[in-house]
């Protein structure tokens, strides 16, 4: 089996969630520990082989978001646009899904190819946590397997389910809405990037305008030096809203955005 062949996941997930641990079931002592170029991040990658089929894996930083607030964010999120892997596994806590699966919205937000991986599932009904992972699926619009990464139990169905994603090239859909405000600045931003193709090649123009919304420095940014005309013009609708929301709800866009996200959360809980 050829690297070339072989598709490329990218592990992903919380700190502690057991992405570190599945990585090494995997892998065993066929990885490389080496650093991401510029930091000191420390970078893992690895080679397994399942049914003739060869995966290239890759263990993300635990992360517990994709804005650029800290270093580890800033690796996992570069490295997911740049790479752009065949498939994205989160990892989620199956016993702490609020606050693991506020992650996977940013994934679905994203587009990314995504498998979300329930691990420590027989933790989870260990304490009378049951969860349906079929309407999970259904509501996320990706696929959920329930995982042990410590015993092994179910990883050889999620490869089987990583491949066929890869295959597919599927991109998930933005499922979320995030209020009356952002969403009708959203509406007005999108077409203006999409018509001048804004960091066309590398991300969504949803995301992007997202990002901007967010005031997320990196992505402003390389707005501004693809087209500092129309960059302002988009700064400048960003700044109305925060404004706005600072007048009716005393809080800023991000934040708004942040509750939206745990909001479409609660509501696939339920």
């Amino acid at each position: 089996m050829l690297m070339a062949d072989a598709v490329h996941i990218a592990l992903a997930g919380n700190p502690n969630a057991g992405k570190t641990t599945l990585f090494n079931y995997l892998t065993g002592a066929r990885q490389h520990v080496g650093n991401y170029p510029g930091v000191t991040v420390e970078k893992k990658e690895g080679f397994y082989l399942h049914e003739g089929q060869g995966f290239r894996i890759v263990d993300l930083p635990g992360t517990y978001s994709l804005t650029a607030y800290s270093v580890e964010e800033l690796v996992a999120r570069d490295y997911l646009v740049n790479e752009q892997p065949d498939v994205v596994v989160n990892i989620v806590d199956a016993s702490n899904l609020e606050r693991n699966l506020y992650l996977s919205c940013q994934f679905l937000e994203l587009g990314v190819p995504l498998v979300i991986a329930l691990n420590m599932i027989d933790v989870a009904e260990k304490r009378g946590i049951r969860i349906d992972t079929e309407k999970l699926s259904r509501l996320t619009g990706v696929p959920v397997m329930p995982i042990v990464a410590r015993t092994g139990k179910g990883v050889e169905e999620l490869l089987g389910t990583v491949q066929a994603v890869s295959r597919a090239d599927a991109r998930p859909q933005t499922l979320i809405r995030y209020g009356v405000d952002i969403d009708e600045a959203l509406r007005e931003l999108v077409p203006i990037i999409e018509e001048y193709k804004l960091l066309a090649e590398t991300y969504p123009a949803s995301w992007t305008a997202l990002k901007i919304l967010e005031n997320d420095e990196q992505i402003v940014a390389k707005v501004m030096l693809e087209n500092m005309v129309v960059g302002q013009r988009l700064i400048d609708r960003s700044a109305v809203l925060a404004r706005h929301l600072q007048d009716t709800l005393e809080a800023y866009p991000e934040t708004v955005i942040a509750d939206h996200r745990y909001g479409f959360v609660r509501s696939i809980l339920r």
